[in-house]
């Protein structure tokens, strides 16, 4: 992946005194690669950029709603309405436990993944205008969309514990579980972003693959069914689908066990979600280390 910049270059014509003629030079942009330390480092130097374009961009999204910030709580708990009411009443889920909280403390965390992703995979081409007036780690826009993401990933899961009670599935000591399990999703909405919008700034289908990705990624996401009632083969998609671990530990934290069955394990789909978030956050950042100084030529 490189590109190359033809310069005219000016020559002088041997054993004549005529005017020089002119000679392409060409420039090659490739750049050397970033260390991954220097990275790291620049990634932590710029942490404060991260907060505060994390900030605005919450704050931005939001400004203009007679609603404000309500609106980062009202969409998933509506749509977990929606959701839980034509699966349980039309569709006919077999799910007899505390179905409400089973599907909204699942879209919590589809909320945050499908909005984080969608910002965070085309950041970088997305933030021209600030990558090119002055140099930064360009993984910081991405980093940045996610983070502003958080935010209402916070909010909501505070009316998911409270919400708990109120539908009868209870609180307890797994409750504390959504934490590791809105970690773990951070982490790896984060490794889909950094490699996302490394790859979109050499190519521009990458914003239109992600959208129909996740229109698909839903209906394999245990979001609306427990992933032992997928059919056949659909099966062992759900099984790899690296977000199943995660809904699963948010399914157990806000239900327990009968989230997952009697005879149930959250640890075997929770090991497939964390290789998956150690493998794309190590391939992001192998990505943006190797790309990183010649971003800006490419925008």
């Amino acid at each position: 992946m490189s590109r190359a910049l033809a310069v005219p270059a000016a020559t002088a014509v041997p054993g004549t005194g005529t005017t020089p003629r002119r000679r392409a030079a060409t420039i090659d942009l490739r750049g050397e690669s970033t260390p991954l330390p220097a990275l790291l480092r620049g990634l932590w130097r710029s942490r404060d950029l991260l907060v505060i374009l994390a900030r605005k961009e919450f704050h931005v999204r939001y400004r203009r709603a007679s609603f404000g910030v309500l609106w980062a709580l009202a969409l998933p708990l509506l749509q977990s309405i929606v959701l839980a009411v034509v699966f349980s009443r039309v569709v006919h889920i077999r799910f007899t436990a505390h179905y409400p909280v089973f599907v909204l403390s699942a879209m919590v965390a589809w909320t945050f993944f499908s909005a984080a992703l969608g910002a965070g995979a085309t950041a970088i081409v997305d933030g021209t205008d600030l990558s090119s007036r002055v140099y930064f780690t360009r993984a910081v826009l991405p980093i940045s969309q996610v983070l502003a993401n958080v935010y209402a990933l916070l909010i909501t899961l505070v009316i998911v514990v409270v919400a708990c009670p109120l539908l009868g599935a209870g609180l307890g000591l797994r409750t504390l579980l959504v934490v590791p399990a809105a970690g773990l999703l951070v982490l790896l909405t984060m490794g889909f972003s950094l490699v996302g919008s490394a790859l979109h700034v050499y190519f521009r289908d990458v914003r239109y693959l992600v959208s129909a990705a996740l229109m698909v990624w839903f209906y394999v996401s245990p979001v609306i069914y427990p992933p032992a009632d997928a059919p056949g083969k659909l099966r062992m998609v759900v099984d790899a689908n690296p977000l199943t671990g995660i809904i699963d530990l948010f399914h157990y934290a806000a239900i327990g066990q009968a989230a997952i069955g009697p005879a149930g394990s959250v640890v075997t789909p929770l090991v497939v979600s964390a290789v998956w978030t150690v493998a794309l956050v190590a391939l992001g950042l192998g990505l943006q280390s190797r790309f990183d100084r010649v971003f800006a030529d490419l925008l």
